[in-house]
């Protein structure tokens, strides 16, 4: 029984990774995964459901081998800057996470996601990035008198920046991005000169 529910996954992942969310549709999946169409939603209760499970899972991939990849034993600044690249660079390189960067379609995902599972479950952080940041805190490497869940949300509108490129101007992005995290962790580490 799990086989289908993998089968339709694995399905889905391939789909969306060469077609895009709005371009697959549920019967495109069954047919790839050889079932019949009531049979998917014995698993998934919608296009939607499926994708944001494989999206998340493909999340947290990208965000284990940031952190794997990193040294944590380098300063902040250049820590957060490496890792912001890595993020931006992963999720372009990723069809199934470049979706993020459709708002139109993921706002309409996030937004089904959370009606049906809560708000807990949209969290795309991870914990490892917390307890780094405690760490860092503890080490006097950064400001103790910002909680650390208020850091890693300044963090996430960093990287939401990424969504409104063209809005702020694609020709001055990178650098835009790059002045902002110096500047943030400027502020957070105390480090203003």
């Amino acid at each position: 029984m799990n086989d289908k529910k993998a089968d339709i996954f694995n399905c889905g992942k391939v789909l969306f990774s060469s077609k895009g969310f709005k371009d697959t549709n549920v019967s495109d999946i069954t047919k790839m995964a050889g079932i019949g169409v009531g049979t998917f939603y014995n698993y998934y209760s919608s296009k939607e459901k499926l994708f944001m499970e494989i999206f998340l899972e493909e999340n947290v991939k990208l965000k284990k081998s940031i952190m794997e990849s990193l040294d944590l034993n380098e300063e902040p600044l250049k820590t957060v800057k490496e890792l912001m690249l890595l993020n931006v660079n992963g999720m372009n390189s990723n069809p199934i996470l470049r979706e993020w960067y459709n708002r139109d379609v993921f706002s309409k995902l996030e937004q089904h996601y959370r009606e049906e599972n809560g708000i807990k479950h949209v969290d795309f952080l991870y914990h490892s990035f917390l307890e780094l940041i405690k760490k860092w805190q503890m080490e006097g490497k950064m400001r103790d008198d910002i909680d650390c869940e208020l850091i890693m949300a300044i963090f996430t509108a960093l990287i939401n920046i990424d969504t409104h490129k063209e809005e702020i101007g694609i020709q001055y992005f990178p650098q835009i991005l790059d002045y902002l995290a110096e500047f943030v962790m400027k502020g957070l580490t105390d480090d203003q000169k």
